[in-house]
């Protein structure tokens, strides 16, 4: 399954595995891959921290993708890379990286630096096999990883108190905890934050937490998704033309 390590631009994939495979086939891979994932510390340093987003046309099957590299904690922007391609795995809920993470590692090829931390707008371990896209891409890359989602996938969890900054736990059912449910901002939905790899559950709740900006979502991920979304209304309106 493991075939070494291939090398996209500067940074080196850990693990590779066929993309060509069945949704029960993903299932599979998910709970063997799931166990390589190191749910710990944090990076000894962070001074560049990546954000990840994706924007589909579904009707032609495409996904775009946007990877917007900041300096932190200043968090002003230093690199931004974006791409287009097929969109060959079916949607599946609970499979998305197998729709995605082709795309995203394909963006990460043309990456001119190697972030120390990566958001993902989607799931970590907050997931039913723990294996979101973040721990996915997390693992594939050998790089810390955590999934900042807008909405739960998987698991229980309280809703922590109006005041920015508060958080509660997301539980599997065995209550063990496996996220973070994150209030950004008063007043405001909170976000859902797991780690992914390379990232313990606290230290990635408080990682994200030092990227908000004073929107509800952290500068990373919002940032991307300004830019997939630009980049995406770009491209299709040079193809309606």
């Amino acid at each position: 399954m493991f075939c070494g390590i291939k090398r996209y631009s500067i940074v080196n994939v850990q693990y590779e595995h066929p993309w060509d495979i069945t949704p029960g086939e993903a299932i599979e891979l998910q709970k063997q891959l799931s166990a390589h994932s190191i749910i710990s510390g944090r990076p000894s340093k962070i001074e560049l921290i990546a954000g990840v987003d994706i924007a589909f046309d579904n009707e032609n099957k495409r996904g775009f993708c946007a990877i917007i590299i900041l300096r932190f904690p200043s968090l002003d922007i230093v690199e931004e890379k974006t791409g287009i391609g097929p969109l060959s795995f079916p949607y599946v809920p609970g499979l998305l990286s197998f729709r995605e993470a082709p795309l995203i590692l394909d963006v990460f090829h043309k990456l001119n630096a190697i972030p120390d931390c990566i958001i993902f707008d989607g799931q970590g371990i907050a997931h039913p096999r723990r294996f979101g896209v973040a721990s996915h891409v997390g693992l594939l890359l050998g790089l810390p990883s955590i999934g900042c989602a807008k909405s739960r996938l998987f698991g229980s969890y309280e809703e922590p108190s109006d005041e920015e900054g508060s958080r509660s736990y997301i539980v599997d059912n065995n209550k063990s905890p496996i996220g973070i449910v994150l209030r950004t901002k008063r007043n405001t939905r909170p976000v859902f934050v797991s780690p992914g790899h390379l990232v313990g559950i606290e230290e990635a709740a408080d990682i994200v937490y030092s990227c908000v900006d004073g929107y509800r979502i952290p500068a990373p991920t919002r940032l991307a998704h300004i830019r997939v979304g630009g980049y995406k209304r770009s491209m299709l309106a040079q193809w309606k033309d």
